[in-house]
């Protein structure tokens, strides 16, 4: 497999105040996966066409002023893979992290693909806004106007990938994986691929920058810490994940890469 890092949007610039970092903007940090036999997966779709044309009603105005989202057309995740030489038709597979609206923007994008996600998140993102009016600012349903192909998993015992529960996925080979890592959502997940020799883990927002799972000196940015605070449904649970990540970095670091969908110092080392 070849395994190429994309940003599918810019968002507000990040001053992380910390030794040897400099200030970045904030991002989608997706993955474009070129399998062996089961075409193009992507691993999170960032910000969309719907986003781009429909900002306002595809994202809504307080997503907008708080991220500053730079909504640049040449970012989408479908304009990129065509400066690559593919077409949208040639994506077979999508895999989320989760729903929130800055990782399910480019959706609409891909309407032939499998979107695989965990079904608990499937079913949050799809109960009515009456019912659980906070649901309005994380889950768009622009998103998902076109009645995607939804492909849905439950946490089970069985498959283990380095102490944590893993979900095989249909359709995929067994170098990409779903690894639940609820906290932030219901049914977040971790996205597992096997990258050569070594694993990658995309943790989606299990965790904001890469300072949070330092397991040797863990360092801060309060400005992302107050976000994740008011993003994150089970804080505790969250907070208890990070410290798993910061276990298997300490025990497998030689194994596993562990990175999230917005740190864009993280993301400077895979471009």
């Amino acid at each position: 497999m070849k395994v190429h890092h994309l940003n599918f949007g810019t968002m507000r610039e990040i001053d992380p105040e910390h030794d040897g970092l400099a200030p970045a903007s904030a991002l989608n940090h997706c993955l474009l996966v070129e399998t062996d036999s089961d075409g193009l997966v992507l691993v999170e779709t960032g910000f969309g066409t719907v986003d781009v044309e429909r900002p306002v009603e595809a994202l809504g105005q307080t997503f907008l002023d708080r991220t500053q989202a730079v909504l640049d057309p040449a970012e989408t995740g479908v304009r990129q893979l065509a400066r690559l030489g593919f077409a949208a038709e040639d994506v077979r597979h999508i895999v989320l992290t989760h729903l929130d609206l800055d990782h399910s923007g480019g959706l609409p994008d891909f309407p032939e693909a499998k979107v695989h996600l965990h079904d608990a998140e499937y079913r949050a993102a799809m109960a009515a806004t009456s019912t659980h009016p906070e649901h309005a600012l994380r889950y768009r349903p622009a998103h998902w106007e076109h009645r995607p192909h939804w492909v849905t998993y439950e946490t089970r015992k069985g498959l283990s990938w380095f102490g944590f529960d893993a979900l095989e996925l249909e359709g995929l080979p067994s170098d990409i994986l779903l690894v639940p890592l609820p906290g932030h959502t219901e049914g977040h997940c971790a996205v597992a691929v096997k990258d050569g020799e070594k694993w990658l883990l995309h943790a989606g927002d299990a965790f904001y920058y890469h300072g949070q799972i330092d397991p040797e000196a863990r360092w801060e940015i309060p400005l992302w810490n107050a976000l994740e605070e008011i993003a994150t449904i089970h804080r505790p649970l969250n907070m208890g994940q990070q410290a798993r990540l910061r276990e298997l970095l300490r025990e497998h670091g030689d194994e596993v890469e562990v990175f999230s969908a917005h740190d864009p110092w993280a993301f400077q080392r895979y471009v």
